[in-house]
């Protein structure tokens, strides 16, 4: 069985993702106390702090203390991303990038429940519109950004095969 290039994407953009998350946790985690607050540039402590805080529930704090419950979803999830992604076609690199910064923030969101019992977080956004927005960390992006990569080439190719049955329909 020949593998093709774009079948490395997915493991490559999960492992830079899973990479990223952990360095960048471990950072805060040994810097910063829970709480504590690091401004990364003056002119940016208005919009962008560096605060850690632990999370025992889902991505940007929804459902707190479900924690046990977001292991077993973390599992199923990891579990799902690996099995569609065998069916993702030759040339769909898109998808897999999508999948790899989906299955990279699971990984990393699991590892931290499994090992601490609660996610480190500390991207604490605030400016319009993300007044009061949870306090996130690169696996939450990462999710959140494949997600929405996603379901953005799932309308793209719908819309796509919409427009090609129009004019197979028109030509007849």
């Amino acid at each position: 069985m020949k593998l093709s290039r774009d079948t490395w994407v997915l493991p490559a953009v999960a492992a830079l993702v899973l990479l990223l998350d952990r360095v960048s946790k471990h950072m805060v985690a040994t810097r910063l106390a829970v709480g504590q607050s690091w401004d990364v540039a003056p002119w940016l402590t208005p919009i962008l702090r560096i605060t850690h805080v632990t999370n025992t529930g889902a991505a940007f704090g929804l459902f707190p203390n479900w924690g046990g419950f977001f292991v077993i979803i973390g599992v199923v999830v990891i579990t799902a991303i690996l099995f569609y992604q065998q069916h993702v076609s030759t040339g769909q690199w898109l998808v897999r990038a999508a999948l790899g910064l989906q299955l990279g923030g699971a990984c990393g969101n699991l590892f931290d429940r499994l090992t601490q019992g609660a996610v480190v977080d500390f991207i604490d956004l605030n400016f319009w519109p993300l007044r009061q927005w949870p306090v996130s960390n690169i696996a939450d992006v990462s999710i959140v950004t494949g997600t929405c990569l996603l379901v953005f080439l799932m309308w793209w190719a719908e819309r796509r095969e919409s427009d090609q049955q129009a004019i197979v329909d028109s030509s007849r």
